[in-house]
């Protein structure tokens, strides 16, 4: 969870996914440089390579988007998973301490109890020290990569329309 949280959070920082140069380039129609290896430079090489094909474009800026949403959905499957461990941990505990009840008595031995009430709320506590970062840094990422994506359909429809007049005006030639 840690490193998924980590290497995502590195991976999808602006200047790996659309610098700022190239973003402006883009929107203002200037000559594209900078940031050849980002994900908008990655889109644009393609765009240029197959400025005929404009579903082609699209679908590989899918696939960028894909490919910056990697390693998240298993944050989903940390955070869904970690709090039954802890409760497979607390209930087996529980169970311990219940069963070392005496008969003769019917009490349980007291330090026995202690150790096994302290190990159940340990293991929930550890599902819980699990679940909760991955519940918020996959909700982060995911809000990150969203916003990415947004913003990427904005661009490549200007890289498009740019694509679209390259054409034109080599067509006219």
């Amino acid at each position: 969870m840690i490193f998924i949280v980590c290497e995502r959070s590195y991976a999808l920082r602006q200047a790996a996914v659309m610098p700022p140069d190239l973003v402006d380039a883009v929107v203002t129609g200037k000559p594209i440089t900078g940031g050849r290896h980002s994900t908008l430079a990655r889109i644009i090489e393609f765009a240029e390579r197959h400025n005929e094909d404009p579903g082609a474009v699209k679908a590989f800026a899918r696939l960028e988007v894909n490919r910056m949403e990697r390693g998240i959905p298993y944050l989903d499957v940390i955070y869904a998973a970690a709090p039954m461990i802890g409760l497979t941990g607390t209930v087996w505990s529980l169970l311990r301490v219940f069963s070392a009840i005496s008969s003769e008595t019917g009490l349980p031995d007291p330090v026995k109890f202690t150790s096994g009430v302290a190990l159940a709320l340990s293991a929930t506590l550890l599902g819980l020290c699990i679940a909760i970062p991955s519940l918020v840094g996959g909700g982060y990422l995911n809000r990150r990569v969203g916003n990415y994506a947004a913003q990427l359909d904005v661009l490549l429809e200007r890289i498009l329309a740019r694509s679209r007049a390259k054409n034109l005006v080599e067509a006219e030639m």
